[in-house]
């Protein structure tokens, strides 16, 4: 079973969701990042899974609509570890250039 690990700018992107939940008054916010936290943890036993993008990046679909989101990341097969690099609504253009 891989391990999945956050970077330290996911956890940033946490946090944008989590301001961005507030600034709209959501009343399930905490409830909305652990459905994210619980999304990812499918990479544990699936971590080719997501959608290829570029190189060994590859991207997973988390639900849809307002609620959907996605996670880049990349999986070392010799580590057996997933490495998310970074979150994103669905609706957003891009990702931050960090990855």
């Amino acid at each position: 079973m891989a391990r999945v690990r956050f970077t330290p700018a996911t956890v940033a992107d946490f946090n944008r969701f989590l301001t961005h939940l507030a600034q709209h008054e959501v009343a399930e916010a905490p409830a909305r990042m652990a459905e994210i936290v619980q999304a990812v943890a499918v990479l544990e036993h699936s971590p080719l899974i997501g959608r290829l993008v570029s190189g060994d990046t590859r991207e997973l679909v988390i639900g849809r609509g307002s609620r959907g989101c996605l996670a880049l990341y990349r999986y070392n097969p010799h580590a057996d570890t997933v490495l998310i690099i970074a979150l994103r609504s669905q609706r957003e253009a891009g990702y931050p250039r960090r990855h």
